[in-house]
């Protein structure tokens, strides 16, 4: 049995033990949360689209045909993508993470699906000159998309895919006057709104 000196200084040590075992048990599971989500979803990219999709929808207001609405909000579409994808690229290079593999492979594979799916409903819904529908539909597929995607990134993700449903449920059932401004609201205010959320709490 340890007495004087050796016990006190025996008993000191256990709570430096103690903190080192935490500080190890943190790392390993933050080096596990890295590994398993992906963490390069583009907030100040998501901020960029936002704003361009607030644009597109003032301008998309202005068109004189239906037609001609459908043009802007198409090339909205291709620019928000580029923008997206340069900016997912740019935040995994500067934090050393793999893009399209591992997690960010599965978010992909999660993400265009649906995306896909919408275009093609598009180009149908254009045939049968049904245009009321699009806003509500690209909403809503897009939303599931970012839902399923996002069960492979933060938190944060899959939140803002529910806000992305929820507007275009609303899309679906409201009157035409308030779709284009549904659209603004959704593609531009949710992301600008989560993506100053992401930036800020996850590293741009």
């Amino acid at each position: 049995m340890l007495r004087g000196p050796h016990r006190h200084s025996q008993f000191r040590q256990v709570p430096a033990v103690r903190q080192h075992a935490l500080e190890n048990l943190r790392f390993i599971r933050e080096t596990i949360e890295r590994s398993t989500s992906f963490t390069a979803v583009p907030g100040w990219g998501g901020l960029a689209m936002g704003i361009t999709a607030l644009g597109a929808a003032w301008v998309a207001a202005r068109q004189p045909s239906s037609r001609a609405w459908l043009v802007v909000w198409i090339l909205e579409g291709v620019l928000a993508f580029l923008i997206g994808g340069w900016a997912a690229m740019r935040k995994a290079r500067a934090a050393d993470l793999p893009l399209l593999s591992g997690a960010g492979r599965k978010f992909a594979l999660n993400l265009l699906p649906p995306i896909v799916a919408g275009g093609l409903l598009t180009l149908a819904l254009d045939h049968e000159g049904l245009f009321h529908v699009m806003p509500g539909l690209w909403l809503l597929t897009y939303g599931v998309g970012v839902v399923t995607a996002g069960a492979f990134s933060v938190r944060v993700v899959p939140v803002m895919g529910l806000c992305f449903m929820a507007d275009g449920a609303a899309a679906l059932f409201c009157p035409s006057s308030w779709e284009n401004w549904l659209l603004g609201a959704g593609f531009g205010g949710l992301h600008i709104l989560f993506g100053i959320i992401i930036a800020r709490r996850y590293g741009g």
